[in-house]
């Protein structure tokens, strides 16, 4: 049986700021924000407070619920502020750095005398058991769980998304590592995009190969649906390529480093290029590559598609390898949909002109054309989504609370990102991330 997937459907949306493969910058920070808000399903309690001194590993909250499961800091320091919204609702600790590098040594461990228990007590103690996200719905995974298999994509097809090779060039050992001994818990599954990949050459592993290179062509989601989908009852683990390479290094050198590449993108970046830094960087930090004076700029830790909006004054997010810099849309455009002969505006539906020039990139910004109406029914979403779904029936079935129908239609294979690309094209103008998000949170609320 050949390891292939060939994918036809999706899109690449044609958008300016790709980043240079180059580091132009490493970021020393002086301050790092560590954010429970990233991980789904993790119910935080505190275990420092301000002023405590801490080190590279050490632990800063737990989960209420698994009082295993701990979020460690990313570098050593001084707990500067404990950040808290509505209703004292914790939203950061920010850790002030001493610049000293002090860690935590955990021990270097040999990855093929671990058996599934040594493996997750490593993961639990360092923190980096957050970096497994469980399917289906996108939570922090259950150490109490075997999942039928983990996943791994290994080159992202999101706009301007960073290039997994490129970030990860010289981690090959790390990596090798972080599979040899996840494959201890469940069968690791892995797929590239290029038989030269360096991922392809991974043991320990089955390597699949994509073929088709339109987003969300390396969604694990789109991938997981072709492989072994998701039934009720059934349980899957998904880690990202640089968390792997992470876990690799804190099993050789008993440290936890966390340092990656950072794809600086977007049309309102001068000159994109990567930097190198911790997660939970100050976005002030990337002042060299935008001018906000000239422009209003909307700051998005990840992808343009499923990013999220932090604000100028905001920090990156724990699993993000992109910081995507957009303008902000809010003119509006009297009867646009009437102006066919518009060559700097980009249609997926070839509504415009602009189609006869396809090598074109667009400096697109946060305007959405028009606001939210009722749905059409079409196949604008089927052309774009390659899974065996029918997402307008499950869109629709979120939106109706009916988690029978969200059940038949597919709620278990899905995250909102797996759906972003839908919300892109949707002539409705829905927010169907929302949609896919709420209707996950009452599968939880429902089912647990």
């Amino acid at each position: 049986m050949s390891n292939n997937i060939d994918l036809k459907k999706g899109l690449n949306i044609p958008i300016a700021g790709t980043a240079a493969l180059e580091t132009k910058k490493t970021i020393a920070q002086d301050v790092a924000a560590v954010k429970p808000t990233d991980f789904k399903g993790f119910s935080p309690r505190l275990l420092v407070k301000e002023g405590d001194k801490v080190s590279a590993g050490s632990p800063l909250l737990e989960d209420k619920k698994n009082l295993n499961i701990l979020l460690t800091s990313p570098l050593s320091g001084t707990v500067q502020q404990i950040v808290r919204g509505d209703k004292r609702k914790l939203l950061a600790v920010l850790i002030k750095s001493d610049g000293s590098n002090d860690s935590i040594d955990f021990g270097v461990k040999d990855p093929s005398a671990l058996n599934a228990e040594g493996v997750k007590e490593t993961l639990l103690k360092s923190g980096l058991w957050l970096s497994l996200i469980q399917r289906p719905y996108g939570v922090i995974a259950n150490p109490a769980v075997t999942p039928k298999a983990i996943f791994v994509s290994a080159f992202s097809t999101a706009p301007l998304c960073a290039d997994t090779e490129f970030i990860l060039k010289g981690e090959a050992e790390d990596i090798q590592a972080a599979v040899t001994a996840l494959s201890k818990i469940a069968k690791v599954n892995i797929c590239v995009n290029s038989a030269d990949s360096a991922f392809a050459k991974l043991k320990d592993a089955t390597i699949w190969t994509v073929k088709g290179d339109k987003h969300p062509a390396g969604n694990v989601g789109v991938q997981i649906s072709h492989i072994s989908p998701i039934q009720k009852g059934e349980t899957v683990w998904t880690v990202a390529p640089v968390l792997l390479a992470a876990f690799g290094k804190l099993l050789r050198t008993g440290k936890l480093d966390l340092r990656r590449k950072i794809a600086v993108t977007g049309p309102a970046a001068i000159n994109p290029a990567y930097v190198e830094a911790l997660p939970g960087i100050p976005v002030k930090a990337l002042a060299d590559f935008y001018d906000a004076s000239k422009q209003e700029i909307r700051f998005v830790s990840g992808d343009p598609l499923t990013g999220e909006n932090v604000g100028e004054d905001g920090y990156t997010g724990f699993f993000d390898t992109q910081v995507t810099l957009l303008g902000e849309g809010r003119e509006r455009e009297v009867l646009g949909w009437a102006k066919p002969f518009r060559f700097s505006q980009y249609s997926s539906t070839k509504s415009y002109f602009s189609w006869l020039s396809p090598k074109k990139k667009y400096s697109m910004d946060t305007n959405t054309h028009g606001g939210v109406r009722a749905f059409l029914m079409s196949d604008v979403y089927e052309k774009v989504l390659p899974m065996d779904i029918f997402p307008i029936y499950l869109i629709k079935a979120c939106i109706a609370g009916d988690i029978d129908n969200m059940e038949k239609f597919g709620i278990y294979e899905v995250l909102p990102e797996d759906l972003a690309l839908c919300e892109f094209v949707d002539p409705s103008k829905n927010d169907i991330q929302e949609i896919i998000s709420k209707g996950i949170d009452l599968m939880i609320k429902e089912m647990a």
